[in-house]
């Protein structure tokens, strides 16, 4: 007797195919549409920057390591003290992702801000670390990598999530953000910040985006963005779309400010506001209510 053929959602061959590319696509939309409204998860704080950087604690040992060994390698050495130099910024982003946790679990909704990373180590790991140590929910939007990148342990279980399509992972990204924080990071953090700042200079990106550049002193051995300007090729008043910030505390300030003007401050309307009534006009209407 022939057997029931698969039906065709549940025929994983049929499903990896090239001819289902579509349906995979449409997947990594909608699962997470799905997931993230069960969780109530309508805005987040994403925070970019390398995946290679490290704990102050663990830089520390892995120098101590080489420097116990007999005839360390030069570069070796080299290499292990530029990570202990680095791991400032892995311990500054635990710390402002913490603060901006900590004030946005008492905003209403509580957690109306969620710290969102791309899932790795580095300063994925530490942007997770900080939203859990403030006892926040924090999203891990991972990527299947050939060199298997694993999800860290820090991210809200139910919003640990596998993509393999950078660009369904990149629209994620940008769909939630109310806000972007920029650590020090290599060719995946510089393709991130200008895909957005030129949608957001095109217009294509409309809503209110904060953007936070962390450390000036790094990012102008990095980049020129001032020259740029001066050259003509970009517009002058392109360089306000972002700020560049040195402290874990002016980068919570500005984010805070910017967050409480564009989507916790509700603006006046005949429908909120409240009315002003005089003690003389309260008798007045309490006569009327007497008399009616």
């Amino acid at each position: 007797m022939l057997k029931k053929a698969p039906k065709a959602y549940s025929d994983e061959k049929f499903l990896k195919s090239p001819a289902a590319r579509s349906l995979r696509i449409v997947a990594e939309y909608m699962e997470p549409q799905y997931r993230f409204r069960r969780e109530n998860v309508r805005d987040t704080i994403v925070f970019y920057g390398s995946a290679r950087l490290l704990p102050r604690a663990e830089a520390k040992k892995r120098l101590k390591a080489l420097t116990q060994l007999k005839n360390p390698s030069m570069q070796r050495v080299i290499d292990a003290e530029v990570d202990l130099e680095m791991s400032r910024y892995y311990e500054d982003t635990v710390k402002l992702s913490k603060m901006l946790t900590e004030w946005s679990i008492k905003q209403e909704p509580g957690n109306r801000f969620v710290v969102c990373s791309g899932g790795g180590p580095g300063i994925m790991e530490a942007s997770n670390r900080g939203a859990k140590k403030a006892g926040g929910k924090s999203i891990g939007l991972n990527i299947s990598l050939p060199f298997e990148q694993n999800p860290n342990p820090y991210i809200t279980p139910s919003l640990n999530f596998e993509f393999h399509y950078f660009f369904m992972r990149k629209f994620w990204f940008a769909y939630l953000a109310k806000a972007l924080i920029i650590m020090p990071g290599g060719f995946g953090t510089l393709d991130e910040l200008f895909e957005l700042l030129t949608l957001i200079q095109t217009k294509k990106i409309r809503k209110k985006m904060p953007i936070v550049i962390y450390d000036r002193k790094f990012w102008n051995n990095i980049i020129n963005l001032e020259e740029l300007a001066n050259k003509r090729l970009i517009d002058r008043e392109d360089l306000k779309l972002f700020n560049v910030v040195d402290t874990v505390e002016e980068a919570f300030d500005f984010l805070k400010n910017e967050l409480c003007k564009h989507y916790l401050q509700k603006p006046d309307s005949l429908f909120n506001q409240k009315a002003s009534v005089t003690p003389k006009e309260k008798r007045k209407l309490k006569k009327r209510i007497k008399e009616s």
